[in-house]
């Protein structure tokens, strides 16, 4: 693709599509699988200037989409990837069986999201994984789960109040020095949103915990060391105008920039198809509450 000179284009986020099997009546689709993205996620990229695709996952019966376009050919096409929250990872994933038949997860999934983290990290583009998609991270490198943060950390605050949502806060607290501590200025404790059951057990390899859960300890945020890959367990999408909530930006513009850098460092391969120069992320005006920020003494 020829692009004039000084022509731009935004950046292009992928991201992983939830599942559902079975679809209320009321939407009309008897018998069908739905594919879709929370509305806030797509958002949190767009308002940052960046272009947010839904990546569709191919299904057990459907091997002939497969046949015609690889996953690798979506990484081609786009800078970033962005997981996302929603149904539990399967414990067959990391080697163990439910507890319960109600945490028995989505192995479809899985296989389909394992796929894709694992071809954006080899194409050295950023990765960012939502509540699940920290927990799926941390798996893809031979980590484990708690099944259910209640039935065994029976120490630990409630993460997850079906009623409350998102409205379920709780404070953390970031590892001194930590990258995700660099990046929200040397903050070292904020408050965010808690809607899961399950949380990181054992550290996958080249994993580091970057926050905690103030209370309890429970981990909070991850990062690969070998590459850009980053999880939160919290959803950064829901925080929104919420002034008592981390500001979601900073995650969001670190990952960008990261994106970005990945683009121009490709650009000039012989592959690239699209050379023009991808816009730098939009930063967005935030002022938090004077209770939000906790710098590091010293």
């Amino acid at each position: 693709m020829n692009s004039p000179a000084g022509a731009t284009r935004p950046l292009r986020i992928g991201i992983s599509a939830r599942l559902m099997y079975q679809v209320p009546a009321e939407l009309g689709f008897k018998n069908k699988t739905l594919q879709y993205l929370e509305q806030s996620l797509a958002h949190w990229i767009m308002e940052h200037g960046a272009m947010a695709f839904m990546i569709p996952a191919v299904a057990e019966d459907s091997r002939r989409a497969a046949r015609h376009l690889s996953v690798v050919e979506y990484v081609n096409e786009l800078d970033g990837l962005v997981l996302q929250g929603g149904a539990d990872v399967a414990p067959q994933t990391y080697g163990q069986e439910p507890l319960d038949p109600r945490w028995a997860g989505d192995a479809v999934r899985d296989r389909y999201e394992l796929a894709l983290l694992r071809a954006f990290l080899q194409h050295g583009k950023p990765v960012i994984g939502v509540c699940r998609g920290c927990q799926l991270l941390n798996v893809a490198f031979g980590g484990t789960l708690y099944q259910d943060v209640a039935t065994q950390c029976p120490h630990a605050q409630p993460h997850v109040d079906p009623d409350l949502y998102d409205r379920l806060e709780h404070e953390v607290t970031f590892v001194p020095g930590s990258r995700l501590a660099q990046i929200y200025r040397g903050a070292l404790r904020l408050r965010v949103t808690s809607i899961h059951h399950q949380a990181i057990r054992q550290l996958g390899r080249d994993i580091e915990v970057e926050a905690v859960s103030s209370e309890d300890g429970v981990i909070e945020a991850i990062r690969w060391t070998k590459g850009y890959a980053r999880g939160v367990q919290w959803h950064p999408e829901f925080h929104g105008d919420r002034r008592t909530l981390a500001d979601s930006s900073p995650i969001m513009l670190d990952f960008l920039t990261e994106a970005r850098a990945a683009a121009l460092r490709l650009i000039d391969h012989a592959e690239c198809a699209d050379r023009r120069v991808p816009r730098p992320p939009l930063r967005l005006p935030f002022e938090p509450a004077p209770e939000q920020m906790h710098p590091v003494d010293g």
